[in-house]
């Protein structure tokens, strides 16, 4: 009985030597990473060494080809009250530095376009939170990923424009994302563009009184 068995083991090693001389070494064989993986899986779950040895190698180059298929989480939601037309694309903004909590909070969106920055009209949507002392944080869509501009002011007064002085300076707070210097007057285009590559994202802007 024992040299039956002992010829039926023969016969079987016999069998995979050939084709391994055929068909080559495996994938396994190969990668000394995937086959580390399989002596990983065998320790972790035990009743896999009772599984015929081709079968343990399949499970582990399978798992390891099929881990990156794994699906993606899915984009978070945008939060309640996002404002402009909606899109699978949004930004958290928080303005920093409010004084008090009347009024609105307009938050304007530009293209990356030098020549409609700050020009009537020249925005893509205009989106209006109500104020709230300390910071304020309002969502705006964003048509999609890629490079924009966001300009705020603090409309104290709601009346849905920006105030200005006798010389044409704001008399309401302001401010641009990336927190450009304005001493010398208005920023730079290129201090103040922003990249937005997908949803979910916060960018902040501190608020300036004059």
């Amino acid at each position: 009985m024992q040299l039956i068995t002992r010829s039926r083991v023969d016969l079987a090693r016999r069998d995979v030597n050939h084709v391994r001389q055929f068909a080559g070494p495996t994938v396994a064989e190969h990668h000394p990473a995937r086959r580390s993986l399989g002596n990983a899986a065998e320790q972790d779950y035990p009743i896999l060494t009772s599984l015929p040895r081709g079968l343990r190698r399949f499970l582990a180059v399978s798992a390891t080809f099929l881990a990156p298929l794994a699906f993606a989480a899915p984009a978070a939601a945008a939060p309640a009250g996002c404002t402009g037309p909606a899109s699978a694309t949004w930004i958290d903004v928080a303005v920093e530095g409010v004084r008090s909590g009347k009024g609105l909070m307009a938050i304007t969106l530009y293209a990356d376009n030098p020549r409609k920055f700050l020009v009537k009209h020249g925005s893509i949507y205009v989106g209006r939170v109500d104020a709230v002392a300390g910071t304020t944080h309002g969502c705006i869509f964003v048509p999609k990923p890629g490079v924009y501009v966001i300009a705020i002011y603090h409309d104290e007064n709601a009346n849905l424009k920006i105030d200005r002085t006798g010389l044409g300076l704001p008399a309401e707070g302001y401010g641009f994302s990336n927190n450009p210097s304005t001493l010398a007057g208005l920023p730079t285009f290129k201090s103040v563009r922003i990249n937005i590559p997908k949803s979910g994202l916060v960018t902040r802007i501190q608020m300036k009184y004059p």
